[in-house]
């Protein structure tokens, strides 16, 4: 008899065994991604894509400016006599009509060839500066989704966590009051406790599903929402020591390194090159060009080999190209002061991406160190006090609604850290996070 069961009983193992693993093996693994595969995803954006296109737009723009005019080719039919008549024969060889052909060429004086082509240039440098501050921008963007994912789904953990908690404590409240041993108001309060924590159940999912479809706009990708609830791995920074002084950094070496790097800076320097460049082209129309012209003339009757030069001269009486030097004058100037925006906009926010930084370093260390942990030791005290009955049920509430609340706020205080460390990592060492 004994024999049979035990016979029976691997048999059953072996066939759970079994569909355990057909099930693993026709279901396949989640796909998990890392920050650095989000950093890189924004690479595909649109945003992205459009930043790029303007800097094929400015290098299609430096072809059209180096060149030099056009040569002209005309054909004329001149000296036709109505009075008298065209005369006999064929109209190319016989007929009295001057018929020609010519070829005009307008010489540029004052480089401007040289001066349009350095422009245009200078401006692909800029538009390619700018294509990759739209890279930046997408990405840390991109970063803050990514640890809005992480935490939500760590808070969904949590709050699942506290809810079967608060299910297990109403069990136990109604247990007690059937004995008698606890009042209906106390048990009211527990369940009302436990319904507040449910709740934030319902809304820790919703902000989990926000976090996806987020997400899955930055990776364009529709499995985020299958990746199963497991163990969370936070992405390893590099240490990012903040600086005791941030107002002092700024004027340092490194500092000023980190903001000449900025790819937002050097296109606003960039603009300003070009911007010269095209204030010299607009002095330059102050050298006329003048137009070179030769045509072959045939005439009948006279001869069959004319040749005609001619030489044509623009007469700039009365203005000298002012409005296109006032207009040139303008856009460098607002080309300085846009360099001069960027430059205080780029301390101000390493400044504070310094400061937050080592904030919210100090502000999850003191979470982690000690505030979490003593309050889940008064919450331990206090259930034990409860249960012998030396604390009030307030008061037991009271020591797990600040347990609940501190296990938030450190969530909260991590992934602020994580993000602010990410921002300083991709605006003073992005080649630590994207390689």
């Amino acid at each position: 008899m004994i024999n049979i069961r035990h016979t029976a009983v691997r048999h059953l193992l072996c066939v759970v065994l079994s569909a355990s693993a057909g099930s693993a093996i026709a279901q396949p693994i989640a796909y998990t991604p890392t920050l650095r595969e989000v950093l890189q995803a924004v690479n595909q954006s649109t945003e992205v894509r459009i930043a790029r296109q303007a800097q094929t737009g400015a290098e299609a723009d430096v072809l059209t400016a180096d060149h030099a005019p056009l040569p002209v080719l005309s054909s004329k039919l001149s000296q036709i006599d109505l009075q008298n008549g065209l005369g006999a024969g064929d109209w190319i060889g016989r007929k009295r009509i001057d018929k020609g052909v010519g070829l005009d060429w307008t010489y540029e004086r004052g480089d401007k060839r040289a001066l349009r082509t350095n422009a245009a240039q200078r401006t692909v440098a800029a538009t390619a500066a700018e294509a990759q501050e739209a890279v930046l921008q997408q990405m840390l963007t991109a970063q803050a989704a990514y640890y809005d994912w992480l935490a939500a789904r760590e808070r969904v953990q949590l709050v699942v966590s506290l809810a079967e908690a608060g299910r297990e404590a109403v069990r136990a409240a109604q247990t007690r009051l059937k004995a008698g041993d606890l009042s209906q108001q106390d048990t009211s309060r527990i369940e009302i406790d436990a319904a507040r924590v449910a709740a934030d159940k319902q809304s820790a999912q919703l902000d989990l599903s926000r976090a996806v479809l987020a997400l899955s706009k930055v990776l364009n990708r529709a499995d985020i929402a299958a990746i199963p609830a497991g163990n969370i791995a936070w992405p390893e920074l590099p240490n990012t020591a903040a600086p005791a002084a941030p107002s002092t950094e700024i004027g340092n070496a490194s500092a000023a390194a980190a903001i000449n790097a900025r790819a937002d800076v050097r296109a606003a320097r960039e603009r300003i090159n070009a911007a010269k460049f095209t204030l010299d082209g607009a002095y330059a129309l102050q050298k006329t060009d003048p137009t070179i012209g030769i045509s072959f003339d045939h005439y009948p009757g006279t001869s069959t080999r004319l040749i005609e030069l001619r030489v044509q001269i623009p007469l700039t009486w009365g203005y000298s190209y002012q409005g296109e030097k006032a207009r040139a004058q303008s856009d460098l100037r607002q080309a300085e002061l846009t360099e001069e925006r960027v430059l205080r906009d780029a301390r101000a926010e390493l400044a504070r991406l310094y400061e937050e930084a080592d904030s919210l370093t100090q502000r999850t260390t003191a979470f982690e160190t000690d505030i979490v942990p003593r309050a889940a030791q008064v919450a331990s005290q206090a259930e034990f006090a409860y249960r012998r009955g030396a604390l009030s049920l307030i008061d037991l509430l009271d020591a797990r609604r600040i347990l609940r609340t501190t296990q938030l706020e450190v969530l909260v205080a991590r992934t602020d850290l994580a993000k602010a460390r990410t921002a300083l990592l991709l605006r003073t060492a992005p080649e630590l996070l994207v390689r």
